[in-house]
């Protein structure tokens, strides 16, 4: 009996030591990467004539960064935010939920997200980091604008590593 216990016991001990061997390291979205996306968004709306609220989130969708350009509606404010959070934590463009919407998968609608164009996730080596979101003049600029800010961080970006 004490040799199945023994057994069992270095079974055990060998399990937890691979475990940490299999340790991944993530890609966290840090407060300089958050300011890159955010200035990238705003030079693009610059660039467009098209003064936005732009938000940048964690991927739980906590507010990391924020902006809201002069001339913005006041609803722009709540609606970036809104647009970042969901493209976060359903990691896929907002854009992607209004279509499902528009074609009748009407539960979206009570599910508490944002169903409007203009939120994008952020990515770094294939991996969800955060999203951004952009509330602004029209609902095809907010959303090129997000997808240009979206992509601007690069697998070479330096995003630290969190185990």
């Amino acid at each position: 009996m004490a040799k199945i216990e023994v057994s069992i016991g270095i079974v055990a001990v060998l399990f937890c030591m691979s475990a940490h061997g299999q340790t991944v390291k993530v890609p966290l979205l840090d407060q300089t990467g958050a300011q890159t996306v955010l200035r990238a968004a705003e030079k693009t709306a610059q660039q467009r004539n098209a003064p936005s609220a732009i938000a940048v989130v964690d991927p739980a969708g906590d507010l990391l960064a924020f902006q809201r350009m002069d001339g913005v509606r006041l609803a722009g404010v709540d609606l970036a935010i809104g647009n970042a959070r969901t493209a976060a934590r359903l990691q896929r463009p907002t854009a992607e939920i209004e279509d499902s919407i528009n074609q009748g998968r009407t539960a979206f609608v009570t599910a508490g997200v944002m169903a409007l164009r203009g939120g994008a996730p952020i990515r770094v080596n294939g991996e969800i980091v955060g999203a951004v979101g952009v509330a602004g003049l029209s609902k095809e600029t907010d959303t090129e604008i997000a997808n240009t800010a979206a992509s601007v961080l690069n697998p070479s970006s330096a995003i630290p590593q969190h185990n």
